[in-house]
């Protein structure tokens, strides 16, 4: 009897321990699947395209006469096209002629042209596949602006390279940097955005500060003078983020409205008018804005109903009648909804839906939409299900 309880008592153990192993193989199966998806996410450079997969793959098509797709080639992709030798990508973007990405352990790739330094590995030579970006770790964020860089590390501080002729980097000259440098007494700053010829940082109390090209009046400083140096935008508090177009920037605050500053010429500052602006004004008739896109001339708002405003002009090819005429106000694009993402390149627009679906518009000569073509979008077309 004796034996036949111990049997029984060994029997129950070995099947305890069996189903504990199942578990912690099932529990470290889904830990390991869980950590190799990240949140997919659109970015567009002025004449191309890049989506990241939930995976962390890349993908990129549009303009490559540089390199900027990163995938080996100097060819254009009409769709998308897996960029090359990149893994454990959070975050992207792009700039005029060039493309960063930001990896899950702080580091910074680029690629792309190179004339300027906007790579930052040193050199002036372009690289059609992705390369490392020398002095930089602990990376939190990255923008591009048309032909220079900024990065956040997580200390609070702002790394600047690349072209530097109106003074973008903030380093107090105008010498282009072929290695990311440190902006001299910019701290506590908890998001960035480089525009064309500018750039725009948010310190932790909600300030903003500017830099760069002034000549629009950009800066929002009251002034046309160009700074080599960041100086305080005043009238300005609650910022949570900012986005710089071509000549003009975007901030929102904390309520979801937006402001606008900068050049104005195409409404690009969405308050009815086409004057310039130095100093803030009120974007009109958009509330509940959770996320802002601008580059070129054009801007999208995303609500956090997934609605879609544009304002601004998104502009014409030399053999094109205009795609879109000047927005004087926000124009609701009634065609899509439920978004989660927006991003807008220098003629174009791209949106990525909660079911992961891709739609695009615009300026199309380059194959940056997407869709196989060259033919440009006055209204948002799917290009494919991204996941």
């Amino acid at each position: 009897m004796r034996n036949i309880f111990s049997h029984f008592i060994f029997s129950v153990c070995k099947l305890f321990l069996c189903l504990v192993v199942v578990f912690l193989v099932s529990t470290l199966a889904v830990k390991t699947s869980f950590a190799v998806q990240v949140a997919p996410k659109i970015a567009a450079g002025a004449f191309h395209t890049l989506a990241l997969k939930p995976d962390g793959s890349l993908w990129s098509w549009g303009k490559n006469e540089y390199g900027q797709l990163g995938d080996g080639t100097i060819k254009n992709k009409h769709s998308p096209v897996q960029v090359k030798h990149l893994s454990s990508i959070i975050v992207i973007d792009g700039g005029a002629w060039h493309s960063i990405a930001l990896k899950s352990d702080g580091t910074v790739w680029a690629w792309g042209g190179n004339w300027a330094g906007q790579l930052g590995d040193g050199s002036y030579k372009s690289s059609n596949i992705p390369i490392k970006t020398k002095e930089l770790s602990g990376i939190i964020a990255i923008s591009c602006g048309g032909q220079h860089n900024l990065a956040l590390k997580s200390d609070g501080t702002v790394w600047a390279w690349g072209i530097n002729d109106k003074g973008q980097l903030g380093i107090g000259d105008a010498k282009n940097q072929q290695i990311p440098i440190r902006i001299p007494g910019l701290n506590n700053i908890v998001a960035i955005s480089a525009g064309g010829y500018h750039s725009l940082a948010i310190k932790s109390d909600g300030s903003l500060w500017a830099w760069g090209s002034n000549n629009m009046e950009q800066l929002g400083d009251g002034s046309a003078t160009n700074r080599c140096s960041p100086v305080h935008v005043s009238n300005l508090r609650d910022i949570i983020a900012v986005n710089g177009g071509g000549d003009f920037s975007l901030a929102l605050k904390s309520d979801g409205t937006i402001m606008a500053w900068g050049s104005n010429g195409l409404s690009q500052l969405g308050d009815g008018t086409t004057t310039n602006r130095n100093t803030p004004v009120n974007v009109s008739d958009v509330r509940d804005i959770i996320e802002i896109a601008a580059k070129g001339n054009h801007s999208l708002a995303l609500t956090i109903e997934g609605k879609v405003w544009e304002f601004g002009s998104i502009g014409a090819t030399p053999t094109e009648k205009e795609v879109t005429l000047p927005a004087y106000r926000p124009v609701l694009v009634n065609e899509i909804t439920d978004v989660i993402a927006i991003a807008c390149g220098e003629f174009h627009n791209v949106v990525l839906k909660n079911d992961g679906s891709l739609w695009v518009w615009g300026i199309n000569n380059f194959g940056q939409l997407g869709d196989g073509t060259v033919g440009s979008k006055t209204k948002p077309v799917l290009i494919c299900k991204w996941y």
